[in-house]
């Protein structure tokens, strides 16, 4: 089987499988070797680019780069950082999992993940590096995943990392993002949110979700809607 058609496969068979095969659509970064001590971060191969915010408040937003492995069926774990140059901060931790992980955490667990579903959709993550067939699938994957985000360096513009770590959030909806901090990632990355978000809505089959902000940090994150039955809108025609 080659590449493409494993990207293909993971596409088809949904998050855990598309957790479970990111070699596969990796992009080289840290691509590994089993020597010891370096074993570790050779597993990071995996990269996307995504903009988190503040759970305590979402006005803050950081473009974040993720360098993400495997570490379990169904599981993630990333680095972050806040550029993609030699010399980028590591601004923090991800994990990510299955929604039928998540599923089975406690409800005392459940407030510090959060949901990926606008992320995709709305085009606010993105893997540059990958095949524009190979991101696709990537994403169809990635739609129903939760991350547990903290950020140890809060505010990447102090010499070094001040206060106390910070859980991070998904935008969730329209009107949350701040237009500038997209519009400067779009401009690094040469793409264009609404394109991406357009092409996703149709290759995906939903509309965008639309869910508030929580209205604090105990909130349980909900994939679609405000209220009701947590479920997708079909694309409009």
């Amino acid at each position: 089987m080659n590449r493409r058609e494993l990207v293909s496969m993971v596409g088809a068979m949904g998050a855990g499988a598309a957790l479970g095969t990111s070699q596969a659509i990796a992009d080289g970064h840290g691509k590994g070797n089993d020597n010891k001590p370096m074993a570790p971060l050779g597993n990071h191969h995996l990269h996307f680019c995504g903009i988190h915010c503040a759970k305590k408040d979402p006005r803050i937003q950081i473009v974040t780069q993720h360098y993400c492995g495997m570490v379990g069926e169904g599981m993630h774990q990333c680095l972050l950082y806040d550029s993609v140059g030699k010399g980028a901060r590591l601004l923090g931790v991800e994990y990510i999992i299955s929604d039928d992980i998540f599923r089975k955490l406690p409800d005392t667990e459940k407030p510090y993940w959060h949901p990926h579903t606008y992320e995709v959709l709305g085009g606010g993550l993105i893997a540059p590096t990958m095949k524009p067939d190979e991101e696709m699938a990537f994403m169809k994957g990635l739609l129903l995943t939760w991350g547990k985000t903290w950020h140890t360096w809060p505010d990447p513009t102090t010499p070094v990392p001040m206060g106390e770590p910070m859980l991070m959030w998904s935008l969730m909806g329209d009107g949350q993002d701040d237009p500038k901090v997209f519009a400067a990632r779009d401009k690094e990355f040469g793409v264009k949110t609404a394109d991406i978000r357009k092409k996703r809505i149709e290759a995906i089959g939903y509309e965008v979700p639309a869910v508030p902000q929580p209205k604090n940090v105990k909130v349980i994150g909900r994939q679609w809607t405000a209220t009701g039955e947590d479920k997708p809108t079909p694309k409009k025609n």
